[in-house]
């Protein structure tokens, strides 16, 4: 209950947004470290940039260019790059403001579930 109540605050938790633009189901999403920002992945093989403030939170762009369903995607803790990957088998970095792609991992045979940057290190787990 110490938890919750440190977590949440005292009162339950409450819906304050709700992102709606993915075409079919959203696998993950998260926070920008310091900008009122949020990124979505989704089934329908699309990344979203969502902006937030007080009231509301409203869709930016979308990032095209996987060819299967997007299971995760983070911000880069140190630069402005938004890090995607897919059940295509690949990881793909885009340039936050250029809202594009810059590069494409790829290994023939591996599959990449989960993705997690080194808050210190540039460094990626995949």
């Amino acid at each position: 209950a110490r938890v919750n109540a440190d977590l949440f605050g005292a009162a339950d938790a409450v819906v304050k947004y709700v992102l709606e633009g993915h075409d079919r189901g959203v696998n993950w999403a998260s926070f920008h470290p310091t900008l009122p920002l949020v990124i979505s992945g989704a089934d329908d093989r699309q990344v979203k940039l969502w902006r937030m403030n007080e009231t509301k939170a409203w869709e930016v762009d979308t990032l095209r260019g996987h060819t299967n369903n997007v299971s995760c995607v983070i911000f880069h803790p140190k630069y402005e790059l938004i890090i995607s990957n897919s059940e295509d088998r690949s990881i793909r970095v885009w340039d936050i403001s250029k809202r594009m792609g810059v590069q494409t991992f790829r290994r023939e045979n591996d599959r990449f579930w989960i993705l997690a940057a080194h808050s210190e290190q540039n460094l990626l787990a995949a």
